[in-house]
């Protein structure tokens, strides 16, 4: 079985544990950044990339993981893909800890910011494909797409709201940055498909 398909059915047994059978998985697996500095429990920074909201949440994020992770795991590889995944639920949880490790009422769950390490991984090999939004009648081309969900990004995560922008805005710039750093021709591979090389 794919590291996918894996991770896909680790978050939906989880969440739906968390959710629905033992609210106690929630609430120890949540990340609380004002726990996390004062209890230690650094465990969060993974274990809330595995719990969701709501089944909304939950099916937004693995419906995004499935299209684009399957892709992505055949083009780099198992091991880069899990590395990948797996920093990228570390690296997304950075911002909210530093910026509400004082906030006893902070709380997030949701692996958002890896699967968006996972979507920006796919767009940095596959620039050029297209990708397709419900209502948009054509598909929008994946470094397109990028640009715009950033730039959106960015927008949001200056208003209040329930949404962790700042996860996603830094798992998809991990996303770039380990394929870039870790991916050999990574860069060189990029600028062929766009036809800069």
């Amino acid at each position: 079985m794919s590291v996918t398909l894996i991770l896909i059915v680790a978050n939906v047994l989880v969440s739906m544990l968390a959710l629905y059978v033992v609210p106690q998985v929630f609430e120890k697996g949540m990340m609380m950044p004002y726990r996390v500095v004062r209890e230690n429990t650094w465990y969060e920074l993974i274990s809330s990339g595995f719990i969701h909201a709501g089944i909304g949440h939950l099916f937004l994020n693995m419906f995004v993981l499935f299209f684009f992770g399957l892709v992505l795991e055949r083009s780099v590889g198992r091991e880069h893909f899990i590395a990948l995944y797996l920093t990228g639920l570390i690296i997304s949880s950075l911002p909210s800890l530093f910026q509400h490790k004082d906030n006893p009422d902070f709380a997030t769950v949701g692996a958002s910011g890896a699967v968006e390490g996972v979507l920006f991984g796919f767009i940095v090999l596959f620039p050029l494909d297209p990708i397709y939004i419900m209502f948009i009648p054509f598909g929008i081309p994946a470094i397109v797409f990028g640009i715009l969900f950033l730039i959106y990004s960015v927008y949001a995560s200056r208003r209040e709201g329930k949404v962790n922008h700042e996860a996603h805005i830094a798992g998809a710039v991990w996303g770039v940055l380990y394929m870039i750093i870790f991916v050999p021709n990574t860069i060189d591979h990029f600028l062929t498909v766009l036809g800069l090389l």
